[in-house]
């Protein structure tokens, strides 16, 4: 074999961070060791694999063309080296989750893995959909579980379950004694929302597209614990999963709105590179979830 595996773990980091010195650091490599052992890798095979744009080196499209195969093979000899040194077949596990559904549903999927694969690895990253689609499509998670809908041809897409936005507002606030809200109500307040990229606020967009040049946004914040707050300091009128929302609607520190003519209902999913490797560990998550 011409190439070696610590070949592919600098291909891969440098094609993610799109830096040398940053994929020599994740690696624990000295910058003259990761460049050697690249250049290496080039000249073996009289290949360019980037294009050197100032400090940063750009996947080309021999790079792109090798890069899910690369990762594959880096996938399957670290699971073979997560067996041998555990004495499993389930290997690490990195799980990406948008916040609605890391808070609400990935900790009691991850305690219920672990129960069946002790002493297995596994990392949750949380980001908005944006983010997580980006990452799963570069490799860095194994399996993103998003709130949003999303177009990439890269990623494969499972619808998982179903899921609803509900309004709500702090319990003096004038609505919330109201039974339904009109098109002027909705119009008359302001808002806190999530930040745009957020699976959230996409279908805040879809379901409000008509009132959404004349709706007065108050602010836009990252947490649902932040939203939630302002609004229970009657800051405005707030949008988000009911998920995140049913401890706080049960204990009476918010109250519930309806809007009859607008549907909140949207899905869940989860999403994986088409060209990713099918691991022992991604297949147990996958298959957890799906009895979830």
């Amino acid at each position: 074999m011409r190439f070696t595996l610590r070949q592919l773990e600098v291909f891969l980091a440098t094609a993610r961070l799109e830096n040398l010195s940053r994929a020599a650091q994740t690696l624990s490599l000295s910058q003259s060791a990761a460049s050697d052992s690249l250049r290496e890798l080039e000249h073996q095979f009289d290949l360019q694999l980037f294009d050197r744009v100032g400090k940063r080196l750009q996947l080309n499209d021999n790079g792109r063309l090798v890069l899910a195969q690369a990762e594959a093979l880096l996938s399957r000899a670290q699971e073979l080296e997560d067996a041998l040194r555990q004495h499993t077949g389930i290997g690490a596990l990195r799980v990406g989750a948008t916040l609605s559904i890391g808070n609400a549903l990935c900790i009691p999927l991850i305690q219920q893995y672990r129960r069946h694969y002790p002493g297995s690895q596994i990392s949750l990253e949380i980001a908005n959909t944006e983010r997580i689609s980006q990452m799963v499509a570069n490799f860095e998670l194994d399996v993103g579980m998003i709130e949003g809908e999303i177009n990439n041809p890269a990623l494969e897409i499972t619808h998982w379950r179903e899921d609803s936005l509900r309004i709500f507002c702090a319990p003096d606030h004038p609505f919330a004694t109201r039974k339904r809200l009109s098109e002027q109500d909705l119009l008359s307040q302001g808002w806190i929302l999530r930040e745009s990229g957020s699976g959230t606020r996409q279908t805040f967009d879809r379901v409000m597209y008509d009132l959404l040049p004349h709706l007065r946004l108050e602010l836009q914040l990252q947490h649902n614990e932040a939203i939630i707050q302002a609004v229970m300091a009657n800051m405005g009128l707030g949008c988000l999963s009911q998920l995140s929302l049913a401890p706080y609607l049960a204990r009476g520190d918010i109250v519930a709105l309806t809007a009859p003519e607008r549907d909140f209902r949207r899905g869940f999913y989860l999403i994986t590179h088409r060209q990713k490797y099918r691991s022992a560990a991604l297949g147990h998550w996958l298959q957890l979830c799906e009895g979830h």
